[in-house]
């Protein structure tokens, strides 16, 4: 049975497929962590069945992949963090999906809500500023304190 060349590929549904697995980047990390004397002894049917079996590669390429430890003093144990960002490739379940409208719901009633008390409060320094009184010797003593700030 003869090898096929190193950088030999086939095409399947368009997608390059490496036919020497020995050059796939995941079996490279693999049997770069081996003795190479223990790692020449696989066969390329049984790399292929480890590559199959650690499944494909999704979990990379990410907009921000930030990783790190970090000790703090007086403490024997380090700690690590990751810090993903990226776009979500994979199918929501039925529960992600009603949070996700519910996050969109509760963050779009935040911001009128936010926005509406904005107004309401431009409002009253605004009637305030112009000494309309709603209701006489009635104060909140949000214009006041607009007066100390600006003077």
């Amino acid at each position: 049975m003869t090898q096929p060349q190193k950088d030999e590929k086939k095409t399947i549904n368009s997608s390059p497929v490496i036919v020497d697995i020995r050059q796939d980047d995941l079996i490279i990390k693999l049997l770069g962590r081996l003795p190479a004397s223990l790692a020449q002894t696989y066969t390329d049917e049984q790399l292929h069945g480890i590559k199959s079996a650690l499944g494909p590669n999704t979990w990379g390429g990410h907009f921000i992949d930030n990783r790190g430890t970090f000790k703090f003093p007086f403490i024997k144990w380090r700690f690590y963090y990751v810090f993903l960002l990226g776009k979500n490739k994979r199918a929501y379940t039925r529960t992600e999906k009603k949070m996700s409208v519910a996050m969109l719901m509760l963050s779009i009633t935040a911001v009128i809500l936010a926005g509406i008390l904005m107004g309401l409060l431009s409002l009253y320094i605004l009637k305030s500023a112009l000494g309309v009184d709603l209701f006489p010797d009635t104060s909140l003593g949000i214009w006041d304190q607009v007066k100390d700030w600006f003077g």
